[in-house]
């Protein structure tokens, strides 16, 4: 370590072994001796395993250090150099990484606080075995979290636009919904995510029994079996991924779509009147999650299905007025 100055060498020896536990975990639960049980989202992998690295930084981190270096700067030092690691060799993808930054700092900072309030004034020996209990507990109590059974939690996301058209424009355009560029969807977060862009959606026959075919970019496809048709009031349909025709490195292994761990299962448009020549047009959907930390990952599920619908429904929004303004 000749080339680290010497007065940082001791913050270097810090972030180093931090880096190391969170490596090991990594491994650790990605193994298939966990993989029945949730692998990586279970929650001695996304809560513990922060926890010891926060601890672990803090413990090599010189006690002469400020309580904030201790505490917050080491611990999100370590933990950007984690997640920097985990990118650079493609351990996880980008979008996994974006998740699980903030809980990450939360928890290795709730941690290293801990370590330091239970040693404090205790001898070298006691911060050690402290230190060492941090390390150990995410993979101790890990053959314990297996035995218990993931949660299914069904939500419901929902987004409505007003638009000024008669309602057999607006119906007719959520029938089918044609090719969409991605200029007519603009700019969103979702996109430097890494989720495919919507494309289309197309329909074999009007009525029940009906199937859409909702194609995005990158080969993604879900197959919509309409079961509720009510001409230019509702249309609602459950929802099949097409998992034969969708690449398997569209989506990281965590955030695939009709996967072990989350789904989508109906859509519906409801058309609302709004008033002398306006619609509101309802677009809801339902999705499974089935994570060990649903209230968190909900955040980011909700996100980013009720961005997708949105930006469907300002461009159906467009295309409405659009055609209503030209036939006046």
């Amino acid at each position: 370590m000749s080339f680290i100055p010497r007065a940082y060498r001791h913050y270097a020896i810090a972030a180093g072994a931090g880096l190391l536990v969170a490596l090991l975990g990594r491994f650790v639960f990605a193994t298939s001796s966990f993989a029945t049980s949730g692998g990586l989202l279970m929650l001695c992998f996304l809560l513990l395993i922060p926890m010891a690295l926060g601890a672990v930084t803090a413990h090599f981190t010189p006690v002469t250090a400020s309580y904030t270096s201790r505490a917050v700067v080491g611990p999100f030092s370590t933990v950007l150099l984690f997640l920097t690691t985990a990118l650079l060799f493609q351990l996880e993808g980008m979008i996994c990484v974006l998740i699980i930054f903030p809980l990450f700092l939360f928890t290795s900072w709730l941690g290293a606080v801990l370590y330091l309030v239970l040693t404090r004034n205790e001898s070298d020996r006691n911060k050690t075995y402290a230190v060492a209990a941090f390390a150990l507990l995410p993979f101790l109590l890990a053959p314990l979290e297996s035995q218990l059974a993931t949660p299914d939690d069904h939500r419901r996301v929902e987004n409505t636009v007003l638009i000024q058209a008669p309602v057999a424009v607006v119906w007719r355009h959520i029938v089918r919904v044609a090719p969409i560029s991605a200029l007519d969807l603009g700019p969103s977060l979702v996109d430097k995510l890494g989720f495919p862009r919507p494309i289309e959606a197309t329909l074999t026959r009007e009525g029940v029994g009906g199937v859409r075919h909702a194609t995005f970019e990158r080969g993604v496809e879900f197959i919509e079996t309409v079961d509720v048709w009510e001409p230019q009031r509702r249309l609602s349909f459950s929802i099949v991924p097409n998992t034969a025709t969708i690449p398997p490195t569209t989506f990281d292994e965590h955030v695939i779509v009709g996967g072990r761990f989350f789904d989508v299962l109906r859509g519906t448009y409801e058309l609302q009147p709004a008033g002398p020549g306006h619609i509101r047009l309802v677009l809801y959907s339902q999705q499974r999650l089935s994570t060990r930390l649903n209230p968190y990952a909900g955040l980011w599920t909700d996100y980013v299905m009720s961005e997708i619908q949105r930006r469907i429904l300002e461009v159906i929004k467009r295309r409405c007025e659009a055609e209503a303004v030209a036939r006046r």
